[in-house]
């Protein structure tokens, strides 16, 4: 009894809690949606900032982002539980309200039963009618009472479950499930979060570093001269962009008060255009640069102007320095001459024309071969090796190294022009004016001549020759082994030397009467005669070519010596006399310096003998591989004056235009000109006066001259297509 009165008062007196206890429960679920509307919003930020960092290697946020967002899912289930159990709470309190109506009954039959137990114990023991009425009256209350306190104990004890275990354990398996769900999704990130660990370690360290080495730039700049630091301006026709180049200048408004501001200027798709901000829409200057021209103004105040000139209007500009505004005079003038370029092409690429007129032997007009072009591109791909890049073998190269004579494509050639000119020019087949002399020298060489020699001992080395489409860097890597190491060439023994210069040497190999010979223009082109080898070890080391001007016999005076060292400088001489463009390329690779001198023939150079070996061609390699133009030998003589001396007018004209120095004396004190005079070489003594004249006028005109005279410019082009593709016209005399 003391127990179910125990019972009972707990139920009762839990009521005011239990209340308390939904209201909270109603205020957390509240406050859990406001978190999960918050929370969405932050993982919405998230998102953003992971879509900016896509293209980011190191900072991928995305995998967190998505895992982020699970939570909220796991987190709703959880509050469904809640509100599940909530309800539940208030399904309690209906049955309690019950409850209060089964407690009335009880109350009810339990005075009642009460009562008759009472009624049972006062009846007299001589009326038996009484005591039988109370004795059934009682059995019947009692047997109502049962039932009565059965239910209502039923009841209670429900109640007393629901209210407190079932809920419980309910509410602790839904926390169970949220955090269980939150570990296992976070431990499918660890292997993510230990390699962003990783990454951020070593971010930390290069940041180290970097700053250290912005200290270390930042002391150096406050020790540095600024007198003479001109930002870096660098002239690209390819450019992905289509910008070919852009920095800042001065430009003068066209309002009354002629103000000067600072603008970016670029030249992109044959137009200058300049912006106020870099978000400002360009303002076009110029619609097409094939109108306009550029020059220098020198007639203002300020310094380092230039103007640039078109039929509607002019634009003046201002450089920082004389060296930039040199540089955006040649950019503009440069993007001229490819704007009318590309012009002419695309007139080309619409005219059929026949395979006669791509060889180098067709007719016509004599300036129409100044080759450009396609015209140069199919001449170069038809010689075998050039249809594809030479280090790469990516098909349809439109880039060519004109020193080593091989073609490239794009990505190659822009790793060949950061080696330097002193290792490869490059130069492009389809926008750049090829001479006649140089395409000849393109097609005397070519890819395959070139990988012979300087990837001789590649495959024996174990070296990958790249393939198209291979990174920068390695193909970088791989050129730079090639050519400026010269990992793969093949080293020549001295007795291999010997040999090659006593094959060089050999009388057939001079090829006098060959068309290479006849292209040098004069009538001595083929007198000179290589000598023969002497018996034994020893080689034709001195050569002397009787001179048209002395009175000695034509034939010439042979000197046999035994060489004193045999070099690669000793069979890049030879090869230039005898032609042999492969052995020249050969002794180059091995290290042989391209101004050697021979002591024993009176320090004459490989040029010099190229010029007695009658070939411009062969001339045209050495200048193109840093010859000196003006280099004399022992008697005063320069390439110069030996062409005048063999009436050769093609490797004349050549060494001219190369900035030959025709003022300079031999040991007689003979320039080649009254060399030319004394010899009645009309067309010798012609480009050399043309030339002076030439001079004398630049000279004139001072530092900002022209290239020269118009007239100058079409004779010695005419010249040089004479020379290189009709060489019998020079033959003269």
């Amino acid at each position: 009894h003391l127990t179910y009165h125990t019972y009972e008062f707990c139920l009762m007196d839990d009521k005011k809690p239990k209340q308390n206890l939904v209201k909270l429960c109603i205020g957390m679920i509240d406050a859990g949606k406001a978190y999960n509307t918050a929370n969405r919003q932050f993982v919405n930020g998230i998102q953003e900032l992971a879509q900016q960092s896509a293209k980011d290697d190191v900072i991928e946020v995305s995998p967190f982002v998505s895992s982020l967002l699970k939570p909220e899912f796991i987190m709703a289930r959880c509050q469904q539980s809640l509100s599940a159990h909530l309800r539940n709470g208030i399904a309690v309190h209906r049955d309690l309200r019950k409850f209060k109506e089964a407690k009335k009954q009880f109350d009810k039959v339990s005075e009642e039963k009460e009562a008759a137990l009472s009624k049972n114990a006062q009846v007299p023991r001589n009326k038996q009618h009484e005591v039988e009425e109370a004795t059934n009256i009682l059995i019947a209350t009692r047997k109502c009472f049962r039932h009565i306190v059965l239910d209502y104990v039923l009841q209670l004890a429900v109640l007393l479950n629901l209210s407190s275990v079932v809920q419980m354990l309910s509410f602790m398996y839904a926390h169970l499930t949220f955090f269980h769900q939150g570990y296992d999704l976070f431990s499918e990130l660890q292997p993510l979060m230990k390699q962003l660990t990783g990454q951020l370690d070593q971010l930390v360290m290069d940041s180290t570093k970097e700053r250290k080495d912005m200290e270390m730039k930042h002391s150096t700049i406050q020790q540095k001269d600024f007198s003479n630091d001109d930002p870096k301006l660098e002239y690209n026709v390819d450019a992905e962009n289509g910008i070919v180049m852009e920095g800042y200048l001065f430009k003068r408004a066209s309002n009354a008060f002629k103000t000067w501001n600072r603008r970016w200027f670029s030249i992109q798709n044959n137009q200058l255009v300049y912006q106020k901000k870099f978000k400002d829409n360009p303002t076009v200057v110029v619609e097409d640069l094939r109108l306009c021209t550029v020059k220098h103004c020198e007639d203002i105040e300020r310094r380092f102007c230039f103007e640039v000139v078109s039929p509607t209007k002019s634009c003046m500009m201002q450089a920082d320095s004389e060296k930039l505004r040199q540089a955006w005079i040649k950019a503009v003038q440069n993007s001229i001459a490819t704007a009318f370029r590309d012009k002419a092409e695309d007139a080309e690429m619409d005219r059929k024309s026949s395979a006669s007129t791509g060889s180098l032997e067709s007719g016509g007009d004599v300036k129409e071969k100044s080759l450009k072009g396609e015209s140069a591109l199919q001449r170069v791909m038809a010689i075998g090796g050039n249809s594809v890049c030479c280090d790469c073998g990516q098909p349809e190269p439109c880039w060519a190294s004109i020193n080593l004579g091989i073609t490239l494509c794009i990505q190659c050639s822009g790793i060949h022009r950061s080696l330097g000119v002193h290792f490869s020019k490059v130069r492009s087949l389809t926008l750049d004016t090829w001479e006649p002399e140089l395409l000849k020298l393109m097609c005397e060489l070519g890819n395959g001549v070139i990988n012979q020699i300087y990837e001789a001992r590649r495959e024996e080395l174990g070296a990958k020759k790249p393939h198209p489409g291979d990174p920068r860097h390695e193909v970088e890597a791989y050129i730079k082994a090639k050519y400026v190491e010269r990992r793969f060439v093949r080293r020549l023994s001295e007795d291999e030397i010997r040999q090659k210069v006593l094959a060089l040497s050999k009388p057939d190999k001079a090829l006098s009467g060959s068309s290479d010979a006849r292209a040098s223009g004069g009538a001595s082109a083929s007198k000179p005669r290589p000598p023969s080898a002497s018996s034994g070890d020893f080689t034709l080391c001195g050569v002397q070519v009787a001179e048209p001007h002395e009175e000695s016999s034509a034939e010439d005076l042979l000197v046999f010596c035994e060489p004193k060292q045999l070099t690669p400088g000793l069979q890049l001489y030879w090869a230039s006399f005898s032609r042999s463009l492969p052995d020249m390329t050969q002794a180059l690779a091995h290290g042989a310096g391209v101004n050697w001198t021979n002591p024993d023939q009176g320090n004459r150079t490989p040029l010099i003998m190229a010029v007695h070996g009658g070939s411009l061609v062969t001339c045209e390699f050495l200048l193109q591989n840093s010859a000196s133009v003006n280099q004399q030998d022992s008697l005063g003589r320069g390439p110069l004056h030996h062409a005048t001396i063999l009436g050769h007018t093609g490797q004349v004209c050549l060494f001219l235009k190369r900035g030959a120095n025709q003022n300079a004396a031999d040991v007689e004190n003979q320039t080649p000109l009254s060399i030319a005079v004394e010899a009645a070489n009309a067309d010798i003594v012609t480009l050399l006066r043309l030339a002076k004249m030439n001079e004398e006028m630049r000279e004139s005109e001072g530092l900002y001259s022209q290239s020269g005279d118009e007239t100058y410019q079409d004779i010695f082009q005419d010249f040089s297509q004479m020379a290189s593709n009709d060489p019998d016209k020079l033959n003269r005399y």
